[in-house]
C-alpha cells in the first residue's frame, strides 16, 4: 500500500503538468487524496463503479479508472471531464499510480529479504533463490553500517540518508526502529575501509553532528558474498556497542578498530569480577582518587613515558614517580613495568564493560 503522501504528491504532479483535477479513492469509495473538493463525489457511486466489471466508465462528468495491485483491485482513480484529453490523462495517471504500486512492492520485498539475511533467518538455497527473484546481485562486495541517532532529532533521518546514497539500485537502507537505520552498501572492487570511513563520516555530515554524544556511525568488515552480509551485521553492531563502552569520544567506529576491547566485550561478567579481584582484592579503580586516576590515564597515553607525561601534567618528574610508587604498594602493580601495565590497563577495560552492562540491566 503506497502512503497518501505519495498518492497526493503524484496527482498534484499530474495536476500541475496537466491541468487536470484528480481524485484516488479505496474499493468502498472513500477518498484517499484528491485535489478538487470531496464532496463533489459520491461514496455510492465509486463502490458501484468498483463491483462492475469495467476497467473504466465516464459518469456525471467524472472519468472512473481502476487501479490493479496484480490482479487484486487497490485504487479507483477519478479525473474531472468528460472529453478525450481527461480521458487520455486518467489513463496516464492510472498507469503511473499502478507502476507505483509494483515499485513499493518490490522495494518492500527487498526489504524484507534483506532483514531476514541480516538476521540470519533466511538458509544457503533461500538466499540464492530470492536474490535471483529480486535481481540482487550476490558476488559483489558489501559492507553494513549501523547508524545510531538521537530519537529526539529530526524524524526525516531515514530519508536524508536515503537521498545521500542516491537510491542506487544495489544499495538497501531500512530503518529497524526510530533511532537505528542499517545501510547496506554496494562496492566497487577499488573501495577500501578508508573510504568507507569517509562514507560513514559523509553521512553523519548530512543527518547533523549531535553535541549530546548520542549519534553514532559503525560499520563492519567488507565481505565479497551476499551470504556474508549477516557477519558484516553483527561485526557492525558489536562495533557500536563496544564503542559505547571503550571509546565514547569517537562517532565513527570499524569493527577493525576495536582491538581488545572486542575480546573483553565478550568475556562472561562472572569471569571478570573474578579477575578483577584477583587484581584488586578488595578494592576497585573507582575507589582510586581523581589525580591517581588522571596520572594512569596520561602515564597511557604517552607510552609509559615518564618524562612526557610529567611534562603534560606539569608535574615534577620525581611527583610523578612518587605517583607510582604509591599506585604499586596498593596494588602490587608497577606501570612502569610493560607486563604489570598491560595487566592494568586491560583491568581498567573490564572495569568500565561492567559498569556499561549493569546500566542496561537497569
Amino acid at each position: 500500500m503506497i502512503s497518501n503522501q505519495i498518492l497526493q504528491n503524484t496527482i498534484e504532479g499530474i495536476k500541475n503538468i496537466s491541468r487536470a483535477e484528480l481524485a484516488v479513492t479505496d474499493v468502498e469509495g472513500n477518498i484517499l487524496v484528491a485535489t478538487f473538493p470531496e464532496a463533489e463525489i459520491s461514496k455510492g457511486e465509486v463502490a458501484n463503479f468498483a463491483q462492475s466489471q469495467a476497467d473504466s466508465q465516464s459518469m456525471k462528468n467524472y472519468q472512473f479508472f481502476k487501479v490493479y495491485d496484480e490482479h487484486q483491485l487497490e485504487y479507483v482513480l477519478i479525473a474531472k471531464g468528460d472529453n478525450e484529453d481527461i480521458f487520455l490523462v486518467g489513463k496516464m495517471a492510472a498507469f503511473q499510480i499502478q507502476n507505483l504500486l509494483v515499485a513499493y512492492k518490490e522495494r518492500f520485498d527487498k526489504d524484507n529479504f534483506i532483514k531476514n539475511l541480516l538476521l540470519d533467518n533466511l538458509l544457503l538455497v533461500d538466499i540464492y533463490n530470492r536474490a535471483k527473484k529480486l535481481h540482487i546481485d550476490v558476488d559483489v562486495r558489501r559492507v553494513v553500517f549501523i547508524l545510531e541517532s538521537n530519537p529526539d532529532k529530526d524524524r526525516g533521518t531515514l530519508e536524508n540518508v536515503r537521498n545521500l546514497f542516491g537510491n542506487k539500485s544495489g544499495d538497501f537502507i531500512t530503518a529497524v526502529d526510530e533511532k537505528n537505520i542499517i545501510i547496506v552498501k554496494e562496492l566497487s572492487e577499488n573501495d577500501d575501509y578508508e573510504q568507507m570511513n569517509k562514507i560513514a563520516v559523509s553521512v553523519l555530515d548530512t543527518i547533523g553532528r549531535d553535541e549530546s554524544h548520542r549519534t553514532h556511525i559503525a560499520y563492519g568488515t567488507i565481505v565479497k558474498e551476499l551470504k556474508e552480509v549477516s557477519r558484516s551485521y553483527k561485526e557492525a553492531r558489536m562495533a557500536l556497542d563496544v564503542g559505547k563502552i571503550f571509546f565514547d569520544e569517537r562517532d565513527v567506529i570499524a569493527y577493525s578498530s576495536l582491538g581488545i576491547g572486542r575480546l573483553i566485550y565478550q568475556l562472561p561478567i562472572p569471569l571478570c569480577k573474578m579477575f578483577i579481584k584477583e587484581i584488586f582484592a578488595d578494592k576497585s579503580p573507582d575507589d582510586f582518587d581523581e589525580e591517581t586516576l588522571t596520572t594512569i590515564n596520561k602515564f597511557f597515553e604517552n607510552s609509559l613515558n615518564v618524562s612526557e607525561t610529567s611534562r603534560q601534567l606539569y608535574i615534577h618528574r620525581n611527583t610523578l614517580v612518587y605517583r607510582l610508587d604509591k599506585l604499586q604498594k596498593s596494588t602490587g602493580l608497577d606501570l612502569r613495568v610493560f607486563e604489570d601495565a598491560i595487566t592494568f590497563k586491560i583491568a581498567l577495560m573490564v572495569v568500565r564493560y561492567m559498569k556499561y552492562m549493569e546500566t542496561l540491566e537497569y
